[in-house]
């Protein structure tokens, strides 16, 4: 039986999240040098709100992981981890570190497209949804700002990114998708869903043989599928499931394993165990539209996946613990 990772986990994963955010260094700056007079790239005076956390976008999710373990398992946090997290929320969500933030995406409107762009939605959703008035005022323009990214950046895309590391365009597309009503934008669910289906409806015969690639955190087959089943009704979904990953689940599906041998200290390498995450958390989304029995082969594999890198998540590498508490996060909570 799956323990319950409220009981099991929450103050341990809290507690990474105040750590990674406020290790400054390493940082990974992702900073344009746009001339001579442009070459400082202190973390601090750059993203005021998002830094530490090794770089921007894992920053932003760290955040949304203390929001979430705030909302989801307070009463498992020890009141000193409690405070920490509340603390660090109340230090970097403020009106002007956030406006700060969302005056360099108006001045660089490519940086961290996709991917940091569809966390910072859901760090702005759930700082919403959080009752803090500060928190959802200060992270407000920047939900709508990225809002409005997305709806003028997708007509101008050719053909979505497909490989399973940050670029993947069904990733970014999910997590814009299920913030979108935190952030108030119904124009945001209809263009991704409009893309959805012009770009991804007609798959067939995916090869899920060929994944995982060295340094894939995401499987791009099932982030695609995550978003085709928020997209699409019910029975049309089983239809497209069924052609797009068929056999999926079945016993012998490599998706239903854990990668092995990871060297955790190489940040590439590192990736793979966010692949486990990524899988359990999609699997688990995926369980209640197929079959009773590959229902069941998620359920145990997933609780596997998760287990086969929760020693990581706390206690391994920087290059593990800056970021991965939020996989495992969605992940639990794909379970229900």
């Amino acid at each position: 039986m799956r323990s319950d990772w409220r009981s099991a986990h929450a103050e341990g994963w809290a507690r990474t999240v105040v750590a990674a955010v406020r290790q400054t260094y390493p940082w990974a700056a992702q900073h344009t040098v746009t001339g001579p007079d442009d070459t400082d790239a202190t973390p601090q005076r750059l993203h005021p709100a998002f830094h530490g956390s090794f770089d921007w976008h894992s920053c932003v999710h760290m955040l949304w992981s203390g929001l979430t373990l705030l909302a989801e398992a307070s009463d498992h946090l020890s009141p000193a981890t409690r405070d920490d997290l509340v603390a660090l929320l109340d230090e970097r969500l403020t009106a002007d570190n956030v406006a700060a933030e969302v005056e360099m995406l108006r001045r660089r409107p490519g940086f961290e497209r996709p991917y940091g762009w569809g966390w910072a939605l859901q760090l702005a959703a759930a700082a919403d949804a959080s009752g803090n008035a500060t928190w959802a005022g200060a992270t407000r323009p920047l939900g709508v700002l990225l809002a409005e990214r997305f709806t003028d950046w997708l007509p101008r895309l050719h053909a979505p990114i497909r490989h399973g590391v940050h670029a993947n365009t069904a990733f970014a597309l999910l997590l814009a998708r299920d913030a979108a009503d935190g952030v108030g934008s119904t124009t945001l669910v209809e263009v991704v869903d409009a893309h959805a289906r012009q770009w991804f409806g007609a798959d067939r015969g995916y090869p899920i043989a060929w994944e995982p690639s060295g340094h894939d955190f995401l499987s791009a087959g099932l982030s695609e599928a995550v978003l085709m089943r928020r997209v699409l009704a019910d029975d049309d979904f089983r239809d497209w499931i069924g052609a797009f990953l068929p056999g999926l689940a079945d016993e012998g599906d490599p998706l239903l394993t854990a990668p092995t041998g990871v060297d955790a200290s190489d940040g590439q390498a590192a990736h793979l165990l966010g692949l486990a995450l990524s899988r359990a958390w999609h699997l688990r989304a995926l369980a209640p539209v197929l079959d009773p029995g590959a229902a069941a082969r998620i359920d145990e594999a997933s609780a596997l996946q998760v287990d086969a890198v929760a020693a990581e998540i706390t206690d391994g590498d920087f290059m593990a613990t800056h970021w991965l508490v939020s996989f495992a996060l969605k992940a639990e909570l794909a379970a229900g």
